[in-house]
């Protein structure tokens, strides 16, 4: 099972990562805990650049996600998960669509063909969006990298964009209210994974 985790800047995506996968290892479950930008040794080095190198043009931007992605899905993921694991992915496809789409205003048509290029069309099974106010997420970050010192009106419109990608795939996009303490919204998170995992993955 692939389940991946998206949301603007300060979430708590991290954290929800690592109380996720202890949870499922508890259970009796394999689990690959995995990012991007990252994943790999090239995803690693493209990271830097997008996150604290020099600014870069949308399209290039965009460009160095998706070869950070092929990268990913060929030698994290897809390998993952033909091993019979559950793939927990700190931003995926959406991401792209929310930042590179509607954040910087690239076509989003454009973005989406360059997604399905760089999968093969890999989707998740499970996308948990966790949501929060803008504001709110910034004022929990320390604004320590590029995307995070963008303007308000930016993370706006990534906001925008989550909220778009949840209504048009509800079935597999789920919104996660992401106030309150960890343990409180990794409680939300699971009563969502369980039942899914429990249909889509035989019980160890």
């Amino acid at each position: 099972m692939f389940i991946t985790l998206e949301g603007g800047e300060g979430v708590g995506k991290t954290t929800q990562q690592a109380l996720l996968a202890e949870r499922l290892q508890r259970e009796g479950y394999a689990c690959v805990s995995t990012r991007e930008p990252g994943g790999t040794a090239l995803g690693e080095a493209l990271r830097e650049l997008l996150l604290h190198g020099d600014p870069l043009t949308p399209l290039a931007e965009l460009f160095l996600y998706a070869a950070d992605r092929a990268e990913h899905v060929q030698k994290c993921i897809l390998p993952a998960l033909a091993a019979g694991q559950v793939v927990v992915c700190d931003r995926f496809t959406d991401s792209t669509l929310a930042y590179q789409g509607y954040g910087r205003g690239l076509d989003l048509q454009q973005v989406r063909q360059l997604n399905h290029l760089a999968t093969g069309g890999l989707q998740p099974h499970l996308t948990l969006w966790l949501d929060l106010p803008p504001e709110v997420g910034l004022a929990r970050t320390g604004l320590a990298d590029r995307l995070e010192q963008e303007r308000l009106e930016f993370h706006r419109r990534v906001h925008q964009g989550f909220q778009a990608l949840a209504a048009a795939e509800p079935q597999r996009i789920v919104r996660i209210d992401a106030g309150g303490s960890p343990l409180e919204v990794a409680a939300r998170i699971w009563s969502v994974v369980q039942p899914r995992l429990l249909a889509a993955v035989p019980r160890p």
